[in-house]
């Protein structure tokens, strides 16, 4: 599960200046899309940020996971919010989106949400 998902957030920060030296054009690329389109803008970023979770959590991307929680939370979601979002994967998904809600859970705990 998501356990270790501060530390996974941390290493994923620590990393990018390889990353980007690695792969300069892909991460210049992402990044770009990225700031022009995680801003407040019709959605706030803090429902754009709630709608990547739900889509991480679809894909079962674990990094995603842990990334999207805790952007959602530096938005201003609240634990509340983060958690009927998994619901509607579920919802959605059914079993598949019902076995994240864990990583869910342990995402927020780690983040002290």
């Amino acid at each position: 599960m998501a356990g270790n998902s501060k530390e996974f957030v941390e290493e994923f920060e620590k990393n990018l200046p390889r990353m980007k030296e690695a792969a300069p054009d892909a991460v210049l690329g992402f990044g770009g899309l990225f700031q022009r389109v995680m801003k407040d803008g019709a959605l706030s970023l803090r429902e754009k940020e709630l709608i990547a979770l739900a889509i991480g959590i679809a894909l079962r991307c674990d990094p995603c996971i842990n990334l999207h929680v805790k952007k959602c939370l530096d938005a201003g979601a609240t634990r509340e919010q983060i958690i009927e979002a998994a619901s509607v994967v579920t919802m959605m998904q059914g079993g598949p989106g019902y076995t994240y809600l864990p990583y869910v859970v342990d995402a927020l705990d780690a983040f002290g949400a």
